[in-house]
C-alpha cells in the first residue's frame, strides 16, 4: 500500500515534470526504494545514492569537511548541506536528504538514538526539520518511519 502523501508527491512531480533525487544515510536507501515502489517513478525519480559514511558526503553531495567536524554529519547544517550538495550534482526539482542514528546503538546524550534531521530542497530553498523518535523502536521500523517524517515533510515543503 502506498502512502497517500507519496503518491500526491509522485503525482504532483509528474504533471509539472518535475524530478526528484535522495540522499540518504540513516534510511539506507529505503526513502529512494518507497519513491520507485511507485508505477512510472522513472519519470520523475532523477538519481538517489545511500551516502552513508562521511566521505560520501563529502565526495558525492559537497558536504564540506569543517561542518562534518565542527556539527557532525548528523546535525542541522550538515543535512542542509547535504541538500544544497544533492540539488548541485543532480539539478533535480525535489531533493529529500536524511541524517540521523536509527540505532539501536550509536547515540550520545546530546544525539540520542532515534535523532534524525531531514533537508528538502525545493525552489532555489533548503528546509530542515528535526525529528526526535523513541529510541526503544527498533531499528527497522525506525527506518520506516524516518522515511515516513521524510516523506510528509516533502510534502509540507511543496505545500500539497
Amino acid at each position: 500500500m502506498i502512502d497517500k502523501k507519496l503518491y500526491k508527491i509522485a503525482k504532483y512531480l509528474t504533471e509539472n515534470n518535475l524530478t526528484i533525487s535522495t540522499a540518504e544515510s540513516c534510511t539506507g536507501g529505503l526513502l529512494s526504494s518507497r519513491f520507485t515502489d511507485i508505477s512510472g517513478s522513472s519519470g520523475f525519480v532523477k538519481l538517489n545514492f545511500v551516502t552513508y559514511a562521511n566521505e560520501a558526503k563529502e565526495e558525492i553531495l559537497f558536504v564540506s569537511k569543517d561542518i562534518l567536524e565542527q556539527y557532525g554529519a548528523v546535525s542541522r547544517e550538515c543535512a542542509y548541506a547535504m541538500a544544497e550538495g544533492l540539488h548541485k550534482r543532480t539539478n533535480c526539482d525535489l531533493a529529500v536528504c536524511t541524517t540521523g542514528i536509527a540505532g539501536p546503538t550509536g547515540g550520545t546524550k546530546d544525539k540520542p538514538v532515534g535523532l534524525m534531521f531531514v533537508s528538502v530542497y525545493f525552489k532555489g530553498n533548503v528546509a530542515v526539520k528535526k525529528v526526535l523518535l523513541n529510541p526503544v523502536i527498533p531499528r527497522k521500523i525506525m527506518k520506516f518511519l524516518f522515511t515516513q517524517k521524510a516523506i510528509d515533510f516533502a510534502y509540507e515543503v511543496i505545500s500539497l
